[in-house]
């Protein structure tokens, strides 16, 4: 076998363990060996394995009742059933329970092998199946202009190792999609991307969500939960937002990156992950270096080689090409009839400013879709679906509109932010999820973006 895999092997018989684990150590695998079914359990739970090799017949609890023990217990690993007392009933009821294959002993080490490999090639097809169903259609990069040519080329000169990322720019310009690029570009390509908003987690759940929880471990923990570096393993973690990441998660995470090692929460044994980290922020991570909300250590383990995207205003050459793909991409998703923009469209579009970046354009191409009635968009149609300043300006903000106000960047960028929440508040009704929805926010991160533009939430709050 290619891959090299980690075995565990159950028996009673300790010729059998020895027999076994010798051949698989072999043919380059890894193999832990146990004599009983509780202890058994107890590894299943604490270490990731390829594959478990389990025999039925063993005194106590036997191999049947193992692997029903190994479903409730949330293991995923493949199971595969040997016995020299099999009968075609305790086949069928392993097979049942989950078992991927159910061998006859004497098993011939060239037949173990090869039962191995086809095991482990299935579920290896599996998980490429279900990453690509999920990746189809709903993560594309799309580019035309100099400065994403160049953010390209960053993105495929490092790929290909293990050095740790950190991607930067305005929220909306596609930062998860360069991570995205990063991992299917990579040598991890045909394992897990798992992605996190340490925005959108609440401080006391973060540790949870990354690290994963036993059974009662805390109020609320009712089963095992595996967290992000867990799924993770042997592929990409992308952490979005790492700079919202709480100080105390900070340097757990340190720990981590330096080591290889998480726990449980409620555990009681570190486990070994094999994880690329890749981070991506909209905060300036050296000032909040400064003001220490971000830790000096953690930021030099995370921004190794930064990334920068440019946000959509400076390549507006962008824009042609990522309204024929968000037009088509809607249409299929909702069964619309296709539909052009005309160039006067085109031309409306790539005089805004995009405060919302992409996903902002996403959006408006959305609203203009549904306005649209003949068979083309025109530039009346996106004047209509454009976040409308007069009405913005009504909300009782004293300030310029920010395609008129002067000042610095970032106070204009901070304008743009406000103008366009206030004028999706209002298109909403001031629905709070309905508002994050169509700017593809999640809930809380809307509060916070809200709260820290000094928009007022209690008339929102009412409105819900």
């Amino acid at each position: 076998m290619a891959a090299k895999a980690h075995i565990l092997i159950i028996d009673d018989d300790a010729n059998t363990l020895a027999s076994l684990a010798r051949a698989f150590r072999l043919a380059d695998h890894e193999a832990t060996v146990c004599d009983n079914a509780s202890r058994a359990l107890e590894l299943a739970k604490a270490s990731r394995f390829d594959l478990i090799l389990s025999d039925v017949v063993m005194p106590g609890r036997d191999g049947i009742a193992l692997l029903e023990d190994f479903k409730n217990a949330g293991v995923t690993a493949p199971v595969v059933m040997i016995s020299g007392q099999a009968t075609i009933e305790m086949a069928v009821r392993a097979t049942r329970l989950g078992a991927m294959d159910f061998l006859e002993k004497p098993v011939s080490t060239e037949k173990l092998l090869l039962t191995v490999e086809n095991a482990l090639r299935l579920r290896h097809l599996e998980a490429e199946n279900r990453e690509l169903k999920r990746r189809l259609g709903k993560h594309h990069l799309v580019w035309a202009s100099a400065a994403m040519r160049e953010v390209m080329a960053q993105v495929e000169h490092v790929a290909a190792g293990e050095t740790r990322v950190c991607i930067r720019g305005e929220t909306g310009t596609g930062k998860e999609l360069i991570a995205r690029t990063l991992h299917e570009k990579s040598s991890r390509h045909a394992a897990p991307f798992i992605s996190l908003n340490c925005a959108a987690i609440p401080a006391e759940l973060m540790e949870s969500e990354l690290f994963g929880h036993e059974k009662g471990s805390f109020t609320g923990a009712a089963t095992r939960h595996t967290g992000k570096f867990e799924q993770a393993h042997r592929g990409t973690l992308f952490l979005d937002e790492i700079g919202d990441m709480p100080v105390a998660m900070q340097a757990k995470l340190l720990r981590v990156l330096e080591e290889g090692e998480i726990e449980r929460v409620g555990g009681d044994r570190p486990m070994h992950v094999d994880v690329r980290v890749v981070v991506a922020t909209h905060r300036n991570l050296e000032e909040q270096v400064r003001q220490r909300t971000f830790r000096e250590d953690l930021y030099h383990r995370v921004v190794v080689f930064p990334i920068i995207l440019p946000p959509l205003r400076d390549r507006i050459e962008d824009v042609p090409a990522l309204v024929e793909h968000f037009a088509k991409q809607l249409a299929e998703q909702n069964n619309w009839k296709p539909q052009k923009f005309s160039a006067g469209a085109i031309e409306a579009l790539a005089r805004y400013a995009w405060p919302g970046n992409v996903r902002e354009l996403r959006n408006v191409v959305e609203r203009a879709l549904l306005l649209a009635r003949g068979d083309s968009v025109d530039a009346a149609i996106v004047e209509r679906a454009l976040p409308q300043r007069d009405a913005v300006a009504g909300e009782g903000d004293s300030r310029m509109s920010a395609t008129s106000a002067g000042g610095t960047l970032a106070g204009r960028v901070e304008a743009f932010e406000r103008e366009t929440l206030l004028a999706e508040l209002k298109r909403h009704g001031r629905h709070m999820t309905n508002t994050a929805k169509a700017l593809g926010l999640e809930r809380s991160h809307l509060y916070k973006k809200c709260q820290q533009l000094g928009i007022d939430l209690r008339a929102v709050r009412q409105s819900e």
